[in-house]
């Protein structure tokens, strides 16, 4: 997955990176579950954040990283947490959104892609 194939710091490796990534989502698996996370979907564009999270805890893992790889390894309390977030924003997380990289830093009050 794209996420986990950009190391953070020079000296680190793939495989180091992938295993980074791995621990990083259990992590925030483990934080949703315990709703230390919660989970918001934006209702026009269907971006999604992972809100409660520090920086540091994050690693560098995008919220799209996040979501995809959830849905595909993920709890299923997780999961439901996401679709709990869907039904709350009336509509279902967006592919394309998280493509284009539509994501939020204040906790999914604003939107940005960054290109202006």
């Amino acid at each position: 997955m794209a996420c986990d194939t950009r190391p953070i710091t020079q000296n680190q490796t793939l495989s180091q990176r992938k295993t980074q990534v791995k621990e990083i989502i259990a992590f925030t698996d483990e934080l949703i579950r315990k709703s230390k996370v919660r989970i918001v979907v934006d209702k026009r564009s269907g971006a999604v954040a992972f809100v409660g999270m520090t920086d540091a805890e994050r690693g560098g893992v995008s919220d799209a990283c996040t979501y995809r790889m959830i849905m595909a390894t993920g709890t299923v309390l997780a999961k439901q947490a996401i679709a709990r977030a869907e039904q709350l924003a009336g509509r279902t997380v967006n592919r394309q959104a998280l493509t284009a990289g539509v994501h939020s830093h204040d906790g999914g009050h604003t939107w940005s892609t960054h290109k202006h």
